[in-house]
Parts: structure tokens; sequence; C-alpha cells
């Protein structure tokens, strides 16, 4: 399931979904959820403004869950992403995985996270309570998560 919204989305809906998709499949669902956070210690974020490539998006962030589903055993998958304006402390992503095994989903969850911030066309702008605003930049920190993956062989889990 991949949903691109403006509105608010219900973590333990989607959770529920997705058990109800995977069926008995599932022994384990790993999900990630984030938020808007201040920018800086000291600077608070007023808020988030997320905008994206329509369609293409949607396509980029379904290829990350086939590749996360292929790559481990996992049951099913969900990303929403919510795009628009957002205030400091409102839910922006989460992110499922659901699997026979904790492992395989750990890893899926995380490799969606990872991928979806280097390879999904979002782009974010950052206002700040003092008035400042800027477009937020793609950290190294991230790339490299992304190229981990990328560069790691990481075997499923047996039964």
């Amino acid at each position: 399931m991949i949903l691109v919204q403006e509105a608010d989305f219900d973590g333990a809906a989607l959770m529920r979904a997705l058990r109800d998709t995977a069926g008995g499949q599932a022994g384990a669902i790993v999900t990630f959820t984030g938020y808007v956070r201040d920018y800086a210690p000291g600077e608070p974020t007023q808020t988030l403004t997320l905008e994206h490539y329509p369609g293409m998006c949607e396509r980029e962030l379904e290829e990350i869950a086939a590749t996360a589903r292929r790559r481990w055993n996992l049951a099913g998958t969900v990303i929403a992403h919510r795009v628009g304006t957002l205030h400091r402390e409102a839910q922006i992503v989460f992110v499922a995985a659901a699997s026979a095994h904790r492992g395989d989903a750990f890893r899926g969850c995380e490799y969606m996270i990872d991928a979806l911030k280097t390879r999904a066309p979002f782009w974010k702008r950052e206002a700040l309570a003092s008035g400042k605003q800027f477009w937020v930049e793609q950290r190294q920190a991230d790339e490299s998560r992304t190229q981990y993956w990328n560069d790691t062989q990481i075997p499923k889990e047996t039964p």
C-alpha cells in the first residue's frame, strides 16, 4: 500500500490493514513513524512544507517497497507520506513491513525509510519561529545509509 496525501494518517489503522493483507503470514510487523521536529536546538520549527512530483513519487515509493519485498521475506508493506504544510510535531511518514520473522520485518522497514529519504522526489521547506525559511538539503548520513543497503547483501531469514 502506497499513500501520498495531505491528510493525516492513522498508523494503527494502517498497521491493521497490513496485518489483514498479510493474513497468517505475519508473525512480526515493524513500523516507523516520522514527525516534524525542531531543526536545531534553540530554533523552533514553525512549519515544514513538503512538495512532491505526483505520479513519479508514488512510482518510486512502490519500487522501494517492491525492492524490500524482493530482498526480504515480507508478507506486505505500507508507505504513507504526507505532503503540504505541516506544523511541528505533526506526523510526516509511516512505514511498515510484515513478515514471518522479526529480522526481515526490521530490515525491510529500515531499508524503506532509508531509501525513501534519498530516492523519493520530495522537497522540504522549513520555516522557523524566527521567520527564517530554507530548503532542507539531503544529509550525507542519509546518502550513506542508502549506499549501505545497495552495497550489502543481507540473506533472508529462514523459518
